[in-house]
């Protein structure tokens, strides 16, 4: 059986192809700097930068995945996506915060993406 760890990489997997699918351009996949977070898909749509948080269930038990990205998480997000765009001399670039929430039930795989949720 498949610990959680490898669960999380196979949902961003399927987020990341779906960003493909839809026109993106994957930049860097769980990008982390020192205690600060880490952001588990870097994106570029046109000119922009999306940093996105992807969330996913085996159930929906508990609600939406999705609604688990609260105030605090968000804020850490743009914290350390600041932090990349400092790194990559990219502070004037366009960019925005994006949540890709999945059900992983059985084997049907329900994708959502919230764009701009910053």
């Amino acid at each position: 059986m498949a610990n959680t760890r490898d669960i999380g990489a196979i949902a961003e997997e399927r987020a990341a192809d779906f960003l493909v699918d839809q026109g993106y351009l994957i930049v860097e996949r769980n990008w982390r700097y020192k205690n600060m977070g880490e952001i588990d898909i870097i994106a570029m749509e046109g000119d922009t930068l999306v940093f996105v948080e992807v969330r996913y269930r085996h159930s929906r038990a508990y609600g939406l995945p999705e609604s688990t990205v609260n105030h605090a998480k968000l804020r850490t997000i743009r914290t350390t996506a600041t932090m990349w765009l400092m790194l990559h001399g990219s502070l004037n670039a366009p960019c925005r915060i994006d949540v890709i929430g999945m059900d992983m039930i059985d084997d049907t795989v329900e994708i959502r993406h919230y764009r701009n949720v910053m």
